[in-house]
């Protein structure tokens, strides 16, 4: 199995991520929503857009069975912006201040 980012749109509100899966017995479209309020200085910069998305349909493709198969149209959630940031921006621990003497 193959996925291929094939590009995206931008909606009133949202980003939509346009996906092609190619299989040896076919290819399947799907797209991944993304609000545009989730690209905001403290969450998503732009340029994540692409990679969240590919991750979270990798794991929706991952999840699938022949008798439960992965939706076509999925969207991101705050947990999904979570946990990428988690992985991909981890928060660098506070640096102690150390009193300066004169």
């Amino acid at each position: 199995m193959y996925i291929q980012y094939v590009g995206f749109n931008v909606a009133t509100s949202s980003r939509i991520y346009n996906f092609a899966v190619i299989d040896t017995k076919e290819t399947r479209e799907f797209t991944v929503k993304v609000q545009s309020t989730a690209f905001r200085p403290a969450a998503l910069k732009l340029q994540d857009g692409p990679a969240i998305c590919f991750a979270r349909l990798e794991q929706e493709l991952q999840g699938e069975t022949q008798e439960a198969r992965a939706e076509a149209h999925l969207s991101i959630v705050e947990q999904d912006i979570q946990e990428y940031l988690e992985r991909h921006h981890p928060r660098q621990p506070l640096a102690k201040k150390t009193p300066s003497y004169h």
